[in-house]
């Protein structure tokens, strides 16, 4: 893995992962992998690495205000962030990539392959894509209520370090750390959130502001929808049901395939998130 730093606007630049095929021959179809909102590129260290030993580059990246990446004080809003990808694509020289993103990632890309047609040759919204906040929340102040993240800022990294292990005892070992750099640790031990509490929120405004459904008919390219559930047993799943359906019959070139486990399923089942995504490349190729 090979990381540098790319900028895509006056006084942003991102840093970025370049994950080279383990296989002799010819490379795959490329991949640019985006992560969620508060989260960071290390949390898709997993299928990274699945997809590089099945012969496909990968890029992964810390979006702006995330990780190691520059943090202005804006924009943050959706199709902001959708045309930082498209310079990173192009100062990259990558060719036709299929762009994965999950949860805020998912409504990025949806974005990127509506205002962008040429920039993605196809696309994967992992757990997201479908985000449509005010169907949930009438106004932003309910919505900011509602999910303001909590004041992690002098938390030892023991401790989170400690939930992050039991909170997700069936997450890969890639997965728990991919969570864990979502902080800078500080030299006494403690952590703060790399994304500020301020810079969150100005995400989640353009995330409230964002309405996926009236980008699905510009969307041209094959896209794979990966919502992730637990079967519809509870209320909220099926709700996602429904979103996601109506998605699919939206969007011109859509299929979905549905994953059993958490919203972060990138980090809990790589190795099977990686299978579905290149098998997705591998039928976009054939037609």
């Amino acid at each position: 893995m090979q990381t540098e730093r790319i900028q895509v606007a006056e006084g942003v630049d991102l840093a970025v992962d370049r994950w080279s095929p383990d296989t002799d021959g010819s490379p795959g179809a490329p991949f640019l992998l985006v992560h969620g909102l508060a989260s960071n590129a290390r949390m898709w260290d997993g299928v990274a690495s699945s997809l590089t030993a099945n012969g496909h580059p990968v890029v992964t990246v810390d979006l702006r205000g995330h990780g190691r990446s520059a943090k202005p004080d804006g924009p943050y809003d959706v199709p902001s962030v959708a045309r930082d990808l498209t310079v990173l694509i192009e100062r990259l020289g990558l060719d036709g990539p299929i762009v994965a993103g999950q949860s805020w990632g998912g409504n990025v890309v949806l974005e990127l392959a509506a205002s962008h047609p040429a920039a993605a040759s196809a696309i994967v919204c992992v757990d997201g894509g479908w985000i449509e906040l005010r169907r949930d929340f009438p106004d932003w102040h309910a919505c900011r209520r509602a999910l303001a993240p909590p004041h992690l800022v002098g938390r030892r990294y023991d401790e989170v370090e400690g939930y992050a292990r039991s909170a997700h005892p069936d997450w890969p070992e890639s997965g728990i750390r991919g969570m864990l750099a979502n902080f800078d640790v500080r030299p006494d031990g403690t952590i703060a959130p790399w994304l500020t509490f301020e810079h969150h929120m100005t995400v989640l405004r353009g995330l409230w502001e964002h309405h996926p459904s009236e980008r699905y008919p510009d969307v041209a390219v094959p896209v794979l929808l990966a919502p992730a559930g637990h079967d519809g047993q509870t209320d909220r799943d099926a709700g996602k049901r429904d979103t996601v359906e109506a998605a699919l019959d939206a969007i011109p070139n859509a299929r979905v395939h549905w994953f059993a486990g958490d919203h972060d399923i990138h980090a809990q089942h790589p190795d099977e998130l990686s299978a579905v995504m290149q098998d997705f490349a591998a039928d976009k190729v054939a037609r």
